[in-house]
């Protein structure tokens, strides 16, 4: 009975992420991700360099395999975490999210010295601050970072310069050139004199401050406050929380839906994942 009842008080993410059962066969690139190791992607990446061993041979994409094989990556042996960790973050300006030891800076793992394995979704560069999740769940960070999935992400920005009718018109109306890409209308609102809030629904690398650069503007502290349903709130910067099993249901509804396919593979479903994450 305490078992059942224990289960019963998981929420519907931790009781999917335990589900597997061992003999079942998975991809390797998500055996890794559930490990904690990395993303699905960075799996990606490990397997075609090659660092990847299988019950002693080289991996190889696409392979799949079981809990009941042996999985190293670079000599270390790979295992699933038994219990979902979904954290939230207060990334203070100057930290970086990398796991390269070669960057020499302080990282994000090295800040919270949390005990798990445990690596970030949707990474904020050195100069920005704010609400970044980590978890060992790689199948909800796919589907919570992915472009096509349009799920919301907020920030408040401040600029070198007043904040013009024009430029929050030019923000929030899309087109901007991005790394090869066209940015999506967007919701901006302004703030103060040189502050606004904006709420995207792409992550292109570096995307807020190559808007404010396209129209002339630098900025000067860039913030973010909200992923989803999930939120910064009072959380003291360079400290984390875990995130509570009210917004992890909350959460589980909101990707309900949503794929872990590259963008363009569910057009027909961005109205109504738009509409979820404004509600």
């Amino acid at each position: 009975m305490e078992g059942k009842k224990m289960e019963q008080e998981k929420s519907r993410l931790e009781q999917e992420f335990q589900k597997r059962e061992k003999g079942q066969l998975v991809r390797l690139n998500k055996f890794i991700s559930e490990s904690g190791l990395c993303s699905r992607r960075e799996a990606d990446r490990l397997i075609e360099a090659g660092r990847v061993l299988v019950d002693g041979s080289v991996a190889v994409s696409g392979q799949k395999v079981s809990e009941k094989q042996e999985v190293l990556v670079d000599g270390k042996h790979i295992s699933k975490e038994e219990e979902m960790v979904l954290l939230a973050v207060n990334k203070p300006r100057g930290v970086v999210c990398t796991t390269d030891k070669r960057w020499g800076d302080q990282t994000v793992e090295k800040l919270i010295h949390y005990p798990k394995r445990v690596f970030y979704m949707g990474r904020l560069d050195k100069d920005s601050q704010g609400l970044l999740l980590m978890t060992n769940n790689g199948e909800i960070l796919n589907k919570m970072m992915r472009a096509g999935n349009y799920h919301e992400k907020e920030y408040l920005v401040r600029v070198d310069r007043t904040v013009t009718a024009g430029f929050l018109d030019g923000m929030a109306k899309g087109g901007i050139p991005v790394q090869d890409q066209l940015t999506r209308p967007c919701k901006v609102e302004k703030t103060g004199e040189k502050t606004f809030r904006i709420v995207l629904t792409q992550g292109l690398n570096r995307q807020i401050r190559r808007m404010c650069e396209y129209f002339g503007y630098q900025v000067v502290k860039l913030k973010r406050i909200r992923i989803m349903n999930i939120t910064l709130g009072d959380l003291p910067s360079g400290s984390y929380r875990e995130v509570s099993r009210e917004e992890q249901e909350e959460l589980y509804r909101r990707i309900q839906g949503s794929t872990n396919q590259p963008f363009g593979k569910n057009k027909g479903r961005r109205e109504e994942w738009k509409k979820r994450d404004s509600e």
